[in-house]
């Protein structure tokens, strides 16, 4: 078996923007390298001045090179028929396979990740860059950052790893069917085998243990092996930079989508954007038209003094004014989900059409008006007091969600057998969290997209 051992230098854009300034190959049958290949590529896109600082190479460097469809048969001639190798090698591997994407030619070998190995091989190392390694096992490390140097070392790095492969990791690595070669080259295979197929949060971490990712899931295994699939820049970045991955078991969607929004919140994660900011939302409001009609629509909620209801998008705001049109058969024109124009035209959305003629003078507007108070005193969400019950982590169990007032209390957990006969009692089972727009958010769209979900209502309970 033949291996190419492979290092590339890129402009350092993200995307399928970063494109390769520099490769070199050394063709290596296990024993000695048999042949070696290096050279410069013009990328024909700028080089960010970051790369060209850590590199040096710059645009006027590579400006006479050949593109990358000129050294392709090169390439593909080095690594025909043999495995693929290279230092955090789903990093060099997916950008080759990019330029070579972008030619027309579908790029696949077999692969290892010697940083994967150093892992196994070479246990309990603070790190596993370059390198570190390179003083740790007293290889000499010349040109660092350019591919010619780089592949140098990784040559007698990737010597040492055959040396001392008592465990049989290599052939470990090149078992396709492990699943192995496309988790993060810091990441243990225990680490990831250790995760739950049910939902949660789950928390990327680097090899300093800080928190630089956090999702949910209702599958927290198979969204998190969805990141190490995804070829996106940012998601690339973010897997070369975990090492760990720890998680919470939430029972249901609803307490995962809580939990995250408090962790993001709470750790302000590297790569997490949505979140870190709050919404302040849309306000949905009630006003009497020029007709005298008691008409509804939306606005910014800073702009809305007393609310019907809060929502964080446009969509949110239409979706519980169609719910109410449904409801209470509410005019789609008087509702703001159609503009009102001129003349008494029929009203005509595309969702809706139990509407009882109001817009066409079809209905007494004393009526109308009675429907459309009724409709506002339905809208209990930001004024009562409820808990939303959801699956436990366990058979045993149930998940809850506590709004008190309209305020977000928080989450907890607790077993099916216990007998609840006061309100005020939930709070004993519920980790306090602070309310904000973004979980209130998350409360209402759930009750939303989930009419019969069960709630049980502070009113209601004191009733019975």
């Amino acid at each position: 078996m033949n291996y190419a051992i492979i290092d590339v230098e890129t402009t350092g854009l993200s995307g399928s923007g970063n494109k390769i300034t520099e490769i070199a190959i050394a063709l290596h049958d296990g024993h000695k390298v048999l042949d070696q290949y290096h050279t410069l590529v013009n990328p024909q896109v700028p080089i960010s001045g970051y790369v060209v600082g850590l590199t040096g190479i710059d645009d006027s460097m590579v400006a006479q090179a050949p593109v990358f469809s000129e050294i392709a048969s090169d390439v593909l001639r080095f690594t025909e028929g043999n495995v693929f190798v290279a230092h955090n090698v789903n990093f060099d591997y997916n950008v080759i396979r990019n330029e070579f994407k972008s030619i027309g030619i579908d790029f696949s070998r077999k692969k290892l990740c010697t940083v994967r190995l150093s892992r196994k091989i070479f246990p309990g190392l603070r790190s596993y860059s370059l390198g570190k390694l390179c003083n740790y096992l007293e290889i000499q490390l010349n040109n660092r950052h350019r591919a010619k140097g780089d592949t140098d070392a990784t040559v007698i790095l990737f010597e040492k790893l055959l040396q001392n492969d008592l465990n049989g990791e290599i052939a470990k690595q090149l078992n396709v069917r492990s699943g192995e070669g496309a988790l993060p080259a810091m990441l243990s295979k225990e680490t990831y085998d250790n995760l739950p197929e049910r939902p949660g949060i789950y928390y990327f971490k680097n090899q300093n243990g800080k928190i630089i990712y956090v999702g949910k899931a209702i599958n927290v295994k198979k969204r998190v092996l969805s990141h190490f699939y995804d070829k996106k820049a940012k998601e690339i970045a973010l897997c070369r930079e975990t090492a760990h991955i720890d998680f919470e078991e939430s029972g249901s969607e609803l307490t995962a989508l809580l939990m995250e929004s408090v962790a993001i919140k709470h750790h302000y994660p590297k790569y997490n954007r949505a979140q870190k900011r709050t919404n302040k939302g849309f306000a949905v409001l009630a006003y009497t038209n020029r007709k005298g009609i008691l008409q509804l629509g939306y606005n910014k909620a800073a702009l809305v003094p007393q609310p019907i209801a809060i929502f964080y998008s446009v969509n949110e705001c239409m979706q519980f004014l169609e719910s109410l049109c449904k409801k209470f058969d509410l005019c789609p024109k008087y509702t703001q989900l159609l503009s009102s124009g001129a003349g008494n035209e029929k009203c005509n959305h595309y969702k809706l059409d139990n509407c009882r003629g109001i817009c066409i003078d079809g209905e007494p507007v004393s009526q109308y008006n009675k429907r459309v108070q009724q409709a506002i005193s339905s809208t209990k969400m930001e004024t009562d007091s409820f808990v939303v019950v959801t699956k436990g982590r366990t058979q045993q169990e149930n998940s809850i969600v506590l709004v008190e007032n309209g305020l977000y209390k928080g989450y907890g957990f607790i077993e099916k057998a216990e007998q609840i006969n006061n309100f005020d009692a939930f709070t004993n089972y519920i980790q306090l969290q602070n309310s904000n727009s973004d979980v209130m958010r998350i409360i209402q769209q759930y009750m939303l997209q989930h009419e019969n979900a069960e709630v049980i209502y502070h009113s209601k309970m004191q009733a019975m």
